[in-house]
């Protein structure tokens, strides 16, 4: 039986053996996802805490429910191990490490080409590999493809096939999750289109297949480019309305009620997360390989790096329009978490403008729930502290940097002396409130 009919084979008969390499934010829902669905998962991480609190059923992911988790572990369908030479007994390997850029924005492929190493060196023939971590178009063919072929000696359409299938995970979404989120997959030949199609529909219940992994590639890129294009627009529009006298949000409102032809985004304090703030700046850099300058990116970019410094401006006038200058200024930030009522403060504008506040002399204090401890851009090390009438009443300033549903607008006014509000969670402000 030649090796495509034996690997569509094993999927018909769910006997087929999936490994996820990385076990994060993307890996463990994905991993869960395919187990809960009999699929028998080998979990691959270079940590070993996180591959013993895998094995122990111990959920570090929001996006994950606990009992899914211990469902699948305790059936024994998913197992977590950081010996990548079991990599030989998978059928498909999926990538889904991190892509991080480093301090020039440049991509850094290090997680990515590590990976592709130890899938060489162990992978046995009729596999499908496909990577779903955010990387710039051509990734899939220029760099995994010359990785796989020369170091395992196997060949490309033949011995096994390579695809790319961007993730699309949005932390805190209660409405789409990994099984519901639509799937886009391209691969290099329509063999390697049709088994990950295959694949993939065990765990998801939509795949979009496009004719290419560049294809696919560019997908994501386009996705967050659009999201960083508009966010930053309306924050540069929220500088000039605010010069104006203008009220941003009751100019969204109205502008939303246009049935075509308009999508509402609303100002915040930066961007944050995994995706937005990092993902254009990949196609920037392979735009360059082309001699292809992509200026509204760049602009784009601008905008969102100057707003930590922006909002850092907002904080020092508030102070002194009440006779307070920021150096020896007690500020308490309310929210570190990029977005409301998630655990994850990557890229959190928060952090960066902590960091400013610092700098300037400022003594920085934050409150968040869903997230403990923190370290910030510039390796300041923070823990939670109280949130209650007595400690917002204690600082100088509280800044409303993260609108998680548990911060009360009447609570925060009532009891502070001094309010920021980054996030328009108070809606009828008083003299003391200064919004973004």
């Amino acid at each position: 039986m030649k090796l495509k009919e034996t690997i569509l084979q094993k999927i018909t008969d769910s006997k087929e053996v999936v490994g996820v390499i990385g076990l994060g934010y993307v890996g463990l829902p994905l991993a869960v996802s395919f187990a809960s669905e009999g699929v028998q998962v080998i979990g691959f991480e270079k940590s070993e805490a996180k591959a013993s609190k895998v094995n122990a059923a111990e959920n570090y992911i929001s996006d994950v429910k606990d009992n899914d988790l211990t469902r699948v572990v305790e059936g024994g369908k998913l197992v977590a191990t950081t010996n990548f030479s079991k990599l030989n007994s998978c059928d498909a390997i999926l990538i889904c490490v991190p892509t991080p850029l480093d301090i020039f924005k440049k991509p850094d492929m290090s997680f990515i080409e590590d990976s592709c190493n130890s899938i060489a060196r162990h992978m046995k023939k009729g596999t499908f590999v496909c990577l779903e971590s955010t990387t710039y178009p051509t990734t899939t063919e220029n760099v995994i493809l010359p990785i796989l072929e020369e170091q395992s000696g196997l060949k490309h359409g033949d011995d096994f096939w390579l695809a790319f299938s961007p993730e699309r995970v949005d932390p805190g979404n209660k409405q789409f999750v990994t099984r519901n989120t639509p799937k886009v997959l391209g691969a290099l030949t329509d063999d390697g289109l049709e088994i990950g199609k295959a694949i993939y529909a065990k765990a998801i219940d939509s795949i979009h297949t496009v004719s290419s992994p560049r294809v696919a590639e560019m997908v994501k890129i386009l996705e967050n480019t659009y999201r960083l294009v508009n966010i930053s627009l309306i924050n540069e529009l929220t500088l000039l309305c605010g010069k104006m006298d203008i009220n941003i949000w009751e100019v969204i409102d109205a502008a939303a009620t246009k049935p075509y032809g308009f999508q509402a985004f609303y100002p915040s304090p930066g961007i944050g997360g995994h995706c937005i703030p990092l993902d254009p700046f990949y196609l920037e850099h392979i735009a360059k390989k082309f001699g292809f300058d992509l200026s509204m990116i760049h602009t784009a970019g601008h905008i969102n790096n100057m707003m930590a410094h922006r909002m850092t401006i907002k904080i020092t006038s508030a102070l002194n329009r009440h006779q307070k200058a920021i150096n020896g200024s007690k500020i308490l930030f309310l929210g570190v978490a990029y977005k409301p009522n998630i655990d994850d403060s990557r890229e959190s504008p928060a952090l960066k403008i902590m960091d400013e506040v610092e700098k300037k002399g400022g003594e920085v204090l934050y409150h968040d729930p869903f997230v403990p401890k923190t370290t910030t851009d510039e390796g300041r090390i923070y823990q939670s502290s109280e949130y209650s009438a007595k400690s917002l009443g204690e600082v100088d300033c509280v800044v409303i940097s993260t609108n998680h549903e548990v911060f009360e607008a009447d609570f925060i006014e009532r009891n502070s002396k001094l309010i920021v509000d980054l996030r328009n969670l108070i809606k009828n402000p008083s003299d003391k409130v200064y919004k973004l």
